[in-house]
C-alpha cells in the first residue's frame, strides 16, 4: 500500500508520509532518563497523541511503558473515587499484561499484579485512590525496569474532583519515590499544562502549598517542523513520486506560511497531492509541486471547514479578552510585549494563536493570521460600504485573468474619501488598514491569497502580500509621517521587492495633511516602480 499524508488520528512511518521527530524523542528521554514528571502540552492537532505513540516504542528498550488515555474513560468513571480507581487499575492492568510475558512471570510483580485484579474483578466498593496508588506503588517496586506512566488528554477529566485528587497522589508518591517506589517518570499531554489545567477547575484550593500543580518540569521541546524537518518528509515523498520538485525550496515556502506547525504542514501537503494535481492549471504532480500549487493549496486550507479552525473561532467566541487582543495584534499593529505572567498572552500562546517573536507577541503563523482576519472582516462585510464598494465594481479589476492592481488602488482612494472623508484622524490611523483589506476581500475571494508580512508590521506600517493566478504583489500600507518619511518608506519597499524578486510594487499612504494631493501616481525607484496611492 502506498503512502500518503495524515492530517487524522495517529500517523504511523509506514502508512503515512511523517517528519522524523527522532530528535525530539531523544530529548524527551532525557527527561525521563532524569525522572521528571512533566506535561506535553500543545495547542490542538500538534501532534502529541503520534509522538506519545513514538515516544512509547522509543522507550520500550529501556522501561515499561503504561500508555493510556483518559478520553477513553469516558465522564462516567471520574463520579467517584472507587470508580475511577477500579478503572484506573483496570486499564493499567490490561496494559501491563501488554509489556510482554516475562513480566507477567516474575513472582514479585506477578503475585501483586494478581491481588489487584482479584480486586477490581469483584468491584471493591471500598477500594480507593490511596489503596490504588499503595498497588502501583508495590508494581513499581517488584518490576524487573522502570516503568513510565504516559496519559494522554488529561484535560478532558479536569473538571472532576477525583482528578485532582488523583494528581495529588501522584505529586505524593513522586515527592516521596526516595521512600516510596513509584514510577520512573509520569507524562501527561493535553492543551492545557499542568499549570493551567487548574483554569478549567474552580477550586479555592489551588495556591495550597501541596498543590498538585507545582511540581512540574518546564516542557521546552520544539514540537513545531522545521524546514530541513519538512524537507525530509518531502524527500521521502519525491523518491516516490518523483515530481521534479525543488525539495528545499518548497519545504521553506511550507514552513513561511504554517511556522512549521504540524496540522499545517500535513494538511497543506495533502491537498497538494490529492487536490491540487490534476486540477485546472496543474495537469499532474509536477505542476502541483510548485510555489503556484502551494498558493492553491493555501487557499483551500483557508477556506475549508476543519476541527482546528472551528476550535480558534470557538476561542474566539467565548473570549471576549482574547478577541480584542488578537484583534488588536492584527488590525492595530500595535507592538505589544510577550510576558508570559500575563494572564490572557499564557492562554493565547497556549491555545496556539501566539508565538514569542523576539519579545513581541505575534500570531503563530500566516494560515491562522489569515483565518482569523477572515472571520473578523467577515463580521463586518454585510455592513460596510468600503467592502459592497468593492464588490459591486469587482469586475473591473481582472482582465485577461490578470488582477490590476493600479486600478484596485485607483478606486480604494476614490471609494475610501466618499464614504470616510469627514472623519477624524484617529479613525484613519486605526482602521485605514483594515478598510483596504475589507476592500481587498470581494476582489480576490475565490481566486487570490493574502497575508500580511509579519516582519515589517508596525504601528506605521504594513505589507500585505497578494498572490493571485501564480502572481505576486506587494502593497505597502503606511501613515504619512512627512516626505523624509515617505522617501524612506519608499526605499524600504524597493528593498523588499528584491526580496520577492519584484519590478513592480504598490503603497497606500493614509496622509492627514489638509493640503495633500489624493490620487495614483507612478514613481520610479531605480530599475523599479512604485504605484503610490494617497489617502
Amino acid at each position: 500500500m502506498s503512502r500518503f499524508f495524515n492530517t487524522s488520528a495517529v500517523c504511523r512511518p509506514q502508512q503515512h508520509y511523517m517528519v522524523d521527530i527522532t530528535k525530539k524523542l531523544e530529548q524527551i528521554k532525557e527527561m525521563v532518563d532524569q525522572g521528571q514528571y512533566f506535561t506535553i502540552n500543545r495547542a490542538r492537532q500538534y501532534g502529541k497523541t503520534t509522538t506519545l505513540r513514538a515516544l512509547k516504542d522509543f522507550l520500550r528498550d529501556d522501561y515499561f511503558v503504561i500508555s493510556m488515555d483518559f478520553q477513553s474513560f469516558g465522564s462516567a468513571k471520574f463520579r467517584s473515587e472507587n470508580v475511577f480507581s477500579l478503572t484506573f487499575a483496570k486499564v493499567f492492568l490490561r496494559l501491563w499484561k501488554q509489556n510482554g510475558s516475562k513480566t507477567a512471570s516474575e513472582a514479585g510483580s506477578k503475585a501483586v499484579a494478581s491481588a489487584l485484579e482479584q480486586i477490581v474483578t469483584r468491584q471493591d466498593p471500598y477500594f480507593e485512590l490511596q489503596e490504588l496508588f499503595e498497588f502501583l506503588s508495590d508494581i513499581c517496586q517488584a518490576a524487573r525496569k522502570e516503568i513510565v506512566l504516559i496519559i494522554d488528554e488529561v484535560d478532558s477529566a479536569a473538571n472532576h474532583q477525583v482528578f485532582l485528587d488523583f494528581l495529588a497522589q501522584l505529586r505524593f508518591y513522586y515527592m516521596e519515590r526516595d521512600q516510596l517506589p513509584t514510577f520512573q517518570s509520569v507524562i501527561l499531554a493535553s492543551v492545557y499544562d499542568i499549570k493551567n489545567l487548574k483554569r478549567k477547575f474552580v477550586s479555592n484550593e489551588d495556591h495550597k502549598p501541596n498543590s498538585p500543580w507545582n511540581i512540574a518540569a518546564d516542557f521546552l521541546v520544539d514540537m513545531s517542523f522545521s524546514a530541513n524537518e519538512i524537507a525530509g518528509m518531502l524527500m521521502e515523498y519525491e523518491i516516490d513520486h518523483q515530481t521534479g520538485m525543488d525539495v528545499q525550496r518548497m519545504a521553506k515556502e511550507i514552513y513561511a506560511y504554517t511556522s512549521g506547525y504540524p496540522f499545517l504542514v500535513s494538511r497543506v501537503c495533502k491537498l497538494l497531492d490529492e487536490w491540487v494535481a490534476g486540477t485546472e492549471g496543474f495537469a499532474d504532480h509536477s505542476a502541483a509541486w510548485t510555489k503556484e500549487g502551494l498558493s492553491e493549496a493555501v487557499k483551500l486550507l483557508i477556506a475549508e471547514k476543519n476541527v482546528l479552525f472551528e476550535s480558534l473561532v470557538s476561542k474566539l467566541t467565548g473570549d471576549a479578552t482574547l478577541r480584542f487582543l488578537i484583534y488588536t495584534v492584527l488590525f492595530n499593529g500595535k507592538q505589544i510585549p510577550y510576558h508570559s505572567l500575563n494572564e490572557q498572552i499564557e492562554i493565547a500562546y497556549m491555545f496556539g494563536f501566539i508565538k514569542n517573536a523576539e519579545g513581541m507577541i505575534a500570531i503563530s503563523n500566516r494560515i491562522f493570521e489569515t483565518v482569523v482576519y477572515d472571520l473578523f472582516l467577515g463580521e463586518e462585510a454585510l455592513d460596510s460600504g468600503i467592502y459592497n464598494s468593492a464588490l459591486s465594481e469587482k469586475n473591473q479589476f481582472v482582465q485577461n485573468g490578470r488582477l490590476d492592481m493600479r486600478r484596485i488602488l485607483e478606486r480604494f482612494v476614490v471609494h475610501f474619501h466618499e464614504l470616510y472623508g469627514k472623519e477624524q484622524e484617529k479613525f484613519y490611523e486605526e482602521d485605514g488598514r483594515r478598510y483596504f483589506l475589507l476592500y481587498l476581500k470581494p476582489i480576490i475571494n475565490g481566486t487570490g491569497n493574502y497575508y500580511i508580512e509579519a516582519q515589517t508590521r508596525d504601528m506605521r506600517r504594513t505589507d500585505v502580500i497578494v498572490d493571485y493566478r501564480g502572481e505576486q504583489f506587494v502593497i505597502e500600507l503606511k501613515i504619512w509621517r512627512g516626505d523624509e518619511y515617505n522617501a524612506r518608506g519608499e526605499t524600504q519597499l524597493s528593498e523588499y521587492l528584491d526580496y520577492y524578486h519584484l519590478k513592480k510594487g504598490y503603497m497606500i499612504s493614509f496622509n492627514f495633511n489638509q493640503k495633500k494631493q489624493s490620487g495614483v501616481k507612478e514613481i520610479a525607484l531605480g530599475d523599479k516602480t512604485l504605484v503610490e496611492a494617497v489617502v
